[in-house]
């Protein structure tokens, strides 16, 4: 499948995305683009620092070829009236993060239907703002439904909308938006998926890594950049611990919840 037509809500979207990084000036630098397909299935497997990394992949890919990437998303957000509204118009997969077994299922038939699925293997927001441990999902699907796995390092996004990080509306002006596009990674149902998932994890961080050293505004000091550069955030280690900590505390309140039923 190329481009999919006759998706009102899709394209609405997307011209609302075109608006908003029109009106901030977000400046986009894309390298690697020719190695996003055409047609095809394909799992585009992207690093994730901030709230908007998702629409700028879609905004990126759409400016590219004009095709239309469906992405996973949490039951949460699907809950909500209006956003549960738009990500089903948009054709989104929700995701119950404590079955995902129907999601998966989706999603491999997307991807045989020829769609491209963006998916942040790292299951959250990376706080270090470094590529941290990756789930095998992006591989496994990958490998059952027979397409190829896109890396995609995406660095500045964060500047517009983090976790934590806060910045001022002025502050969110003529940010500077790196993309780097990886070769396609070829994997099969014979492939280890936890031995290709490391090696997805490195190439994510290899594609990263010139964006953070060549981005064109001086982090340091900047709770936007990674401590190994000179920045305040949270070193790999602390933002570690943080985050099991959250997760601890999600997974005691859905058990408290599950009690009170």
């Amino acid at each position: 499948m190329g481009k999919r037509r006759g998706d009102p809500i899709y394209g609405a979207a997307i011209g609302a995305g075109r608006t908003l990084f029109g009106f901030l000036g977000v400046k986009p630098r894309v390298t690697g683009a020719e190695n996003l397909p055409d047609t095809g299935g394909a799992v585009l497997a992207m690093t994730h620092f901030g709230y908007m990394d998702f629409a700028l992949v879609e905004w990126m890919t759409w400016k590219r070829n004009r095709r239309h990437v469906r992405f996973l998303a949490t039951k949460n957000a699907f809950d909500k009236p209006v956003v549960g509204f738009l990500l089903r118009g948009m054709r989104h997969i929700s995701v119950d993060m404590t079955a995902g077994a129907e999601a998966y299922r989706l999603a491999v038939a997307a991807l045989r239907e020829g769609e491209m699925l963006g998916v942040f293997p790292e299951g959250g927001v990376s706080a270090s703002y470094t590529v941290r441990e990756l789930k095998t999902g992006a591989v496994r699907m990958a490998a059952e439904a027979g397409v190829p796995i896109i890396p995609i390092a995406v660095w500045g996004g964060h500047r517009l909308m983090t976790k934590k990080a806060k910045s001022s509306f002025r502050e969110k002006f003529g940010v500077p938006v790196s993309f780097a596009v990886g070769e396609p990674i070829t994997v099969t149902a014979a492939d280890d998926a936890a031995a290709v998932t490391l090696t997805l994890r490195s190439t994510l961080q290899g594609l990263l890594d010139p964006l953070q050293a060549g981005y064109p505004v001086d982090g340091s000091g900047q709770e936007w950049q990674p401590a190994h550069l000179g920045g305040s955030a949270p070193t790999p280690e602390v933002a570690a611990v943080a985050e099991a900590e959250r997760q601890a505390r999600k997974a005691a309140a859905r058990a408290a919840k599950a009690e009170a039923r």
